[in-house]
């Protein structure tokens, strides 16, 4: 069928909203008619940086509504309410127990540009067009694998769900699932965007005492107030690692680093207390660390953390139910756009003006 796409033609092009060829849905897969999409950091550095082939539709936050079913598919109907999530093959050993974001082929199925059975979807004219994360979700329709389709509560606005896709349930599964904060301990979070913000909403939620928000946006810090957290430092205007020590007492338990910025990955780690852990979510270049005092002689530890260690057919409508209850309210980080604002979203997020974009597709 013809579809609508937001088409990538080469390396740093921005997006061109053209007419494209989307196939009917093959075994195991579900057609999708996108309402919204969230704008993510990394579609930007696909986009930017090359590392998916091109032409290729980006977009890995989509939310929709299942049009048709493939042969084989179970757990789906036509007319259920989804979100799209990262693709991962569900057989090998980290999927089957419980850790689908190591897939033994997640960067093959998420940036290879091609389905499972290394076909495509999409194509433009005669040439074909990569799917990115198995789903290409700037786009009026997917075809996904039914693996990637989280069904969800039709009650709450489909509009706003796509970001729990990947950002949202990053930053929040990082805290939730994989560091496990004990009550009345003490995080920080550097980076208030829509990952480090949903990791505030999770810290509170986990019962922590002192929730620490870090960044160079006051806007961002006003907000992370406003979610939860405890404090709030301005990283140009005060020394991050000193005052995080001042407020907890010699140092946080546990870090949730999502800036990628190499002098901030290493005050996530130097700003722990003994034996704390410093979560990495964020693309870094390398980063040189005094790897003998701070890991072996006060015992830390640094974990890199893909899509919130999260399975998300458990942990997405988990979310959504904090979500109705006013417990995880996403929603305040959420600006719509039109399609055709495409390129203004992305600017809008790059300079810090706009959380979380979302494109209201339809």
């Amino acid at each position: 069928m013809q579809i609508k796409a937001a088409v990538t033609l080469e390396q740093g092009r921005d997006f061109e909203w053209q007419a494209v060829e989307l196939a009917e849905p093959s075994l195991g897969e579900v057609r999708v008619r996108i309402v919204a999409t969230g704008v993510c950091h990394t579609d930007a550095v696909a986009r930017d940086l090359g590392i998916a082939p091109f032409p290729i539709v980006l977009g890995h936050e989509g939310a929709g509504v299942v049009e048709a079913l493939g042969e084989g598919v179970s757990g789906l109907e036509v007319g259920d309410h989804v979100v799209l999530s990262f693709a991962h093959c569900g057989g090998c050993g980290h999927c089957l127990t419980g850790h689908p974001t190591v897939c033994d082929t997640f960067n093959e199925l998420n940036f290879g540009g091609a389905m499972d059975d290394g076909s495509h979807r999409l194509a433009l004219g005669d040439d074909s067009l990569a799917t990115f994360f198995g789903q290409s979700s700037f786009a009026t329709h997917a075809v996904v694998n039914a693996r990637n389709a989280v069904k969800v509560d039709p009650e709450v606005d489909l509009a706003l769900l796509g970001p729990l896709g990947c950002g949202i349930q990053t930053g929040a599964g990082t805290v939730l699932n994989r560091l496990k904060p004990e009550f009345g301990s003490s995080l920080v979070v550097y980076g208030c965007g829509a990952v480090g913000l949903s990791a505030i909403m999770a810290a509170r939620i986990a019962g922590c005492q002192q929730i620490i928000a870090v960044d160079v946006h006051d806007s961002r810090l006003e907000l992370a107030l406003e979610l939860g957290a405890t404090h709030a430092i301005n990283g140009q205007q005060e020394d991050t690692v000193e005052r995080v020590r001042e407020i907890t007492g010699g140092g946080s338990q546990f870090a949730v680093e999502t800036t990628g910025v190499p002098v901030v990955v290493r005050q996530s780690l130097q700003a722990l207390k003994p034996l704390g852990v410093s979560a990495i979510v964020g693309v870094t270049p390398e980063v040189t660390l005094d790897v003998h005092h701070d890991l072996m002689a006060e015992g830390k530890s640094m974990i890199g953390v893909i899509e919130g260690d999260s399975v998300p057919r458990v942990f997405i409508p988990q979310l959504v139910a904090y979500f109705k209850e006013g417990r995880f309210p996403f929603d305040r980080l959420v600006k719509f756009y039109a399609p055709e604002q495409i390129n203004e979203a992305f600017e809008d997020s790059k300079n810090g003006t706009t959380v979380k974009p979302v494109l209201k597709i339809g």
